[in-house]
């Protein structure tokens, strides 16, 4: 009988065709991983195509070539022999200068320019005196001097008012006054250094300004108008939603509420941002109908009374989620008063934003005012004595709070309504007359 030889592989190749099975499967995880991932991540960067995200896109288009521009004084010839290596503070300037909105590069230009011309113009004075003092005397001359300005210019950055606005060139001013002063050359050099250094500052900033405002502008003041319009709609669906929460309970255990007041929170929070937008706004150039003499403070004066009234819509997230809440047929007592001061108050937001929006007066005193006055004396009625009594004595104490807090708000819709009719007057806005239904129903 023929004879069968079968080799055995030893403990060395057995383990070693293990690793083999191992490294063979494992990029399956991988592939895997990668193939039901990749999906969604397209997916969302298809539905991010939104008019911000273009924005963003446009923006990083445009400090790309504005750097391409700039780093011609290094590659050509010509112009490399023309400035030589402070074509590096060209490429600083764009670098550090170029903002997503033009006010903002207008502002940092700017505070560059003055606070590079001052640094530089002290700096050279100074290193001429300290030079022709001489001896012991010269560094005593530019330790005090360093002393003195940068210790003055640094608590000028503390005033709000400087910080607000200049503070960016006053850090300049310091930098370049330090470097003029230390550098410890002659002062001739000084002065040629200085000059040369302060020619090419002046040709990125020339770029930045001619690319920020001439190719595809984003205007700061147009952000401004825009974002503050849209808390309006924010707002009135906030309110929408706290009373079908409130009023949507169908059965005594549903006490944990679902009211969406993320956009309140972000509004409460957005003061910095309006500020600094207003601030950026004051540098630009005239451009649609935002001139010179624009009201943009006023924008901050509306912003603070929008950040009112959202805080007295969170101040209802404590009426939902109260844990001793009223019974439905209490809570459902006083259901239609209540809808009809929510769907009104949602109404003003949305006419009052969309105003704003469109430029457009809107007549707060002749329709908006008087409605809400009629609202508030219908909501007093509602909450009379009689009947404030029996609900806190049913354990209605919520209920009370929650019109109590409507009431309030009311009353804050009533100054929105005026500052934004106010606003249209100082911007002139157009002027559009009320359909004369509108009139017959407030008379």
């Amino acid at each position: 009988m023929a004879s069968i030889a079968i080799s055995i592989p030893d403990g060395e190749g057995v383990l070693a065709l293990q690793e083999k099975k191992k490294f063979q499967f494992s990029h399956l995880p991988i592939i895997s991983y990668l193939r039901d991932s990749l999906p969604p991540i397209v997916a969302y960067l298809r539905e991010k195509k939104t008019k911000h995200d273009l924005r963003k896109l446009i923006h990083s288009i445009k400090v790309g070539t504005a750097l391409v521009l700039v780093s011609l004084l290094y590659l050509l010839d010509p112009l490399f022999g023309q400035v030589g290596e402070n074509a590096m503070w060209a490429i600083m300037t764009v670098v550090v200068i170029f903002e997503f909105f033009a006010g903002a590069t207008l502002s940092k230009g700017l505070n560059r320019v003055i606070g590079t011309s001052l640094g530089g113009g002290l700096g050279c004075l100074e290193a001429a005196l300290a030079q022709q003092v001489g001896g012991i005397g010269n560094p005593i001359v530019v330790g005090t001097s360093v002393f003195i300005f940068a210790a003055a210019a640094t608590y000028a950055r503390l005033i709000p008012r400087i910080k607000k606005k200049y503070d960016y060139g006053a850090l300049i001013f310091i930098l370049t006054f330090n470097l003029v002063v230390v550098s410890g050359i002659r002062a001739e050099k000084v002065i040629i250094l200085a000059r040369e250094r302060l020619s090419t500052i002046a040709m990125g900033l020339a770029i930045c300004i001619f690319i920020s405002l001439l190719v595809f502008p984003i205007w700061a003041s147009d952000e401004l108008h825009n974002s503050m319009a849209s808390k309006f709609e924010d707002l009135a669906r906030s309110v929408e939603g706290c009373l079908e929460e409130y009023f949507g309970f169908t059965s005594e255990k549903e006490n944990q509420p679902t009211a969406n007041f993320s956009s309140c929170k972000s509004i409460l929070n957005s003061k910095a941002k309006d500020e600094s937008l207003a601030n950026f706004a004051k540098w630009e150039p005239w451009h649609g109908k935002l001139g010179f003499s624009y009201p943009r403070e006023k924008y901050l004066q509306i912003g603070e009374q929008l950040r009112e009234v959202a805080a007295t819509i969170l101040s209802l997230k404590g009426s939902l989620q109260s844990p001793r809440q009223p019974p439905t047929t209490l809570r459902q007592s006083f259901k239609e008063p209540c809808e009809a001061v929510g769907s009104l108050l949602a109404a003003t937001l949305r006419e009052l934003g969309e105003s704003m929006l469109k430029m457009r007066r809107c007549n707060a005193e002749a329709s908006i005012v008087p409605k809400l006055k009629a609202m508030r004396v219908e909501l007093n009625s509602v909450m009379s004595p009689s009947k404030l009594g029996p609900i806190i004595e049913n354990g209605g104490l919520a209920v009370a709070t929650f019109v109590f807090i409507l009431m309030e708000m009311v009353e804050k819709m009533e100054e929105l309504a005026k500052e934004v009719e106010e606003l249209g007057k100082l911007a002139n806005f157009c002027y559009v007359p009320p359909p004369l239904a509108a009139v017959i129903d407030v008379a």
